[in-house]
């Protein structure tokens, strides 16, 4: 398969047509080998416009909702980012293209350790991955410019939100009346906001579930 000929049509087919304008967002995806990432059997599918699944419940992100999110975050060359749920490692792979350094952080010990490979083997040398909880972040390489949520959560926990530095942004799909909804909060002079920009459909990532909610 000719994969630098999938990438050039993932490019042109799917991110461009949908509002993915950021040509540093454009050029990393367009350059970085996704097929080495996902399982070898799913190589040949690795570009379709679909969420790819690598195991265990997790998935890479459709292209464009990456992307999306991506120019969301505004991502600049010397920043600071986090990944939180990075599994195979590609999105944190994406962010080392924009930042100047980057955080994925995993609590599978298989995936850790995929990711871990692969980035070495393609000369990835600014980013680290940390195996801990996903619901705490990486308190200790933090503050961050920039976090993601490398798949759709409920809510998203105070303890990321609080590794946010001033002018940070976070990016995420939130889950909120069945729908899944891009959002990017900021943090300015302390104050976080947010706000949804875009309807986004993306599988969950595990342990960011909303606390059931009794009645009586």
């Amino acid at each position: 398969m000719d994969y630098a000929a999938a990438r050039r049509n993932m490019v042109e087919s799917q991110l461009r047509p949908n509002k993915v304008t950021d040509a540093a967002v454009l050029d990393a995806m367009a350059t970085l080998p996704r097929e080495r990432f996902v399982p070898e059997a799913m190589r040949s599918v690795a570009y379709v416009d679909e969420d790819i699944p690598v195991g265990r419940d997790r998935f890479l992100m459709e292209p464009m909702v990456l992307a999306r999110l991506l120019q969301l975050a505004a991502v600049q060359p010397g920043d600071a980012a986090l990944v939180v749920g990075s599994a195979t490692g590609y999105t944190a792979a994406v962010l080392a293209r924009l930042a100047a350094r980057v955080i994925g952080l995993e609590g599978d010990p298989q995936f850790a350790a995929s990711a871990k490979e692969t980035l070495a083997g393609l000369g990835i040398g600014n980013v680290a991955i940390v195996e801990s909880p996903l619901a705490a972040g990486a308190p200790r390489q933090a503050p961050y410019d920039v976090i993601v949520l490398d798949g759709s959560v409920d809510e998203i926990p105070a303890p990321v939100i609080d590794q946010m530095g001033e002018g940070g942004r976070l990016v995420a799909v939130r889950n909120t009346d069945r729908i899944g909804r891009a959002t990017l909060l900021t943090r300015s002079r302390g104050v976080v906001a947010g706000r949804a920009t875009f309807d986004a459909a993306v599988p969950r990532l595990p342990g960011f579930e909303a606390a059931p909610v009794f009645s009586f």
